[in-house]
């Protein structure tokens, strides 16, 4: 395979890797009746007038499988990121006690679970929709690399080595929808 198309591959291959970290990390955003840290991800806070990500202004823990602990790192913030929190619309109640914010995660009924599948699924379908745009994009540059003088056989390897990618990649992400589906429907 010539170096033209090794490095057509390589790329490909890099964008799949991303595309796979962002798909798992949309993953990780849907909850799944537990608490986690990253369900806070997105709240930004009103910080003097700056919005800025909540774990930049304290500390995001989970002491139990229910419960997320938000510790300001100033205690005049506290009004501000319960505010954020109750914005964001998570349908979480943050309970302010003058010196942390805690927020207990209430547990997912039959049908919020469901919704929250369809979701999970959503994402992957969006991460594989993501996959193909970039055996797409190798694709056309491969071809065009015929021009430069690479021979046809090495333009169909190189897109069979494309799509061999691919097909592992849509693996990858179908594993990580498969996982997070589980641990939804897990009660």
């Amino acid at each position: 395979m010539s170096e033209l198309i090794k490095k057509q591959v390589t790329d490909a291959k890099a964008l799949m890797d991303k595309a796979i970290d962002h798909a798992d990390s949309e993953l990780n955003k849907i909850r799944a009746g537990k608490a986690n840290p990253s369900l806070l991800d997105d709240i930004m806070v009103d910080y003097y007038g700056n919005p800025t990500p909540l774990s930049q202004v304290g500390n995001v823990n989970t002491p139990d499988a229910r419960t997320i602990i938000v510790q300001p790192w100033e205690k005049s913030l506290l009004g501000a990121i319960e505010k954020a929190i109750k914005e964001a619309n998570l349908g979480f109640n943050p309970q302010n006690d003058g010196v942390i914010i805690r927020i207990n995660v209430p547990p997912l009924t039959e049908e919020r679970r469901r919704d929250l599948v369809k979701k999970a699924k959503g994402e992957a379908e969006t991460g594989k929709i993501a996959i193909r745009n970039i055996r797409k994009d190798a694709n056309e540059k491969i071809k065009k690399l015929k021009s430069e003088g690479v021979s046809e056989d090495e333009i169909k390897t190189g897109e069979a080595e494309i799509q061999k990618l691919t097909d592992a990649y849509i693996v990858k992400i179908d594993q990580l929808s498969e996982a997070k589906e589980k641990d939804i429907m897990t009660v």
